[in-house]
């Protein structure tokens, strides 16, 4: 068996369904509801929640809830709208919080 390395990639905690690419990590910086958290760029084999409008540290931001495709586990939240200037470039981006992904290395084949 030939054993290929793939993109480097976090899978959900719960499941491993593959949600996001190592390469679209923006940020590793970031504050979650239960501790440290991503930042990216793009997102997979994710459904949305409703929108809200939510108080975070930096500010009112209309926000979705992150659940996993496949287990419906709660990854994180995506930024819909940033009311503050400085808080802009959140718009459209994902957090993912580090206790809810598995990171992924390589695929076996």
């Amino acid at each position: 068996m030939a054993e290929l390395v793939g993109p480097r990639l976090y899978s959900c905690c719960n499941c491993r369904n593959h949600v996001c690419l190592h390469d679209d990590v923006i940020s590793k910086a970031f504050q979650g509801r239960k501790g440290r958290a991503f930042l990216f760029s793009h997102a997979m084999n994710i459904v949305l929640g409703p929108k809200e409008d939510r108080l975070l540290m930096t500010g009112l931001h209309t926000v979705a809830d992150i659940y996993c495709s496949d287990c419906r586990e709660v990854l994180g939240w995506k930024y819909e709208r940033a009311y503050e200037d400085s808080q802009k470039y959140k718009e459209g981006k994902y957090i993912l919080e580090k206790s809810k992904i598995i990171k992924e290395n390589w695929y076996q084949f």
